[in-house]
């Protein structure tokens, strides 16, 4: 465990680096999304991997890796989203916004930790294309629970769906630096 410890570590930098840039970039603006919006962000952006995944001929320049951090950004998103509320203007500054996102990791994090004692590291023995699969199926979980405006009656509820899809964009993101190292 104390390589997937480290490997998720190194993973999570990045994207926390990028989320951090694209603050600097871009503010706050994301704060005005709805969760349905986030939810069909992340859609897109697993859709387009299973279209790298499964086509021959790719026409835009865009990596599995871009996607897939993409996806745990836009989760991370969501789950502040859910935490704060919708914003009626961007109403962070970096600084905050960092602050929410450590939270949201620790959390997902520490699921992962307990899901990976339990599991015995199952993950390392799935390809990267189930793992894409199963964000696609956690995404029409969560559409349909956003359609019966975020009642269940046996299921985890959205937040927990958002909890696995950036463990699983994680799992796919270290799967892809060992294939590249």
């Amino acid at each position: 465990m104390e390589v997937t410890k480290k490997q998720y570590s190194a993973i999570t930098e990045q994207c926390r680096s990028l989320f951090k840039n694209k603050m600097t970039d871009y503010g706050a603006a994301w704060r005005i999304l709805r969760l349905p919006s986030l939810t069909d962000q992340i859609f897109i952006k697993a859709q387009r991997i299973r279209s790298l995944q499964t086509n021959k001929e790719q026409k835009v320049a865009e990596s599995q890796e871009s996607e897939f951090i993409g996806i745990v950004n836009y989760s991370v998103m969501a789950l502040i989203q859910i935490e704060k509320g919708i914003a009626e203007q961007p109403d962070l500054d970096t600084d905050q916004a960092l602050q929410l996102y450590d939270q949201q990791f620790q959390i997902i994090f520490d699921l992962m930790m307990k899901k990976n004692h339990d599991y015995g590291e199952a993950w390392r023995e799935m390809r990267v294309s189930s793992l894409t699969d199963l964000i696609l199926q956690k995404l029409l979980r969560v559409k349909q629970i956003e359609e019966n405006s975020g009642k269940t009656l046996v299921s985890e509820g959205i937040d927990a769906n958002y909890h696995d899809m950036v463990n699983y964009a994680v799992f796919a993101l270290i799967h892809l630096q060992v294939e590249a190292a």
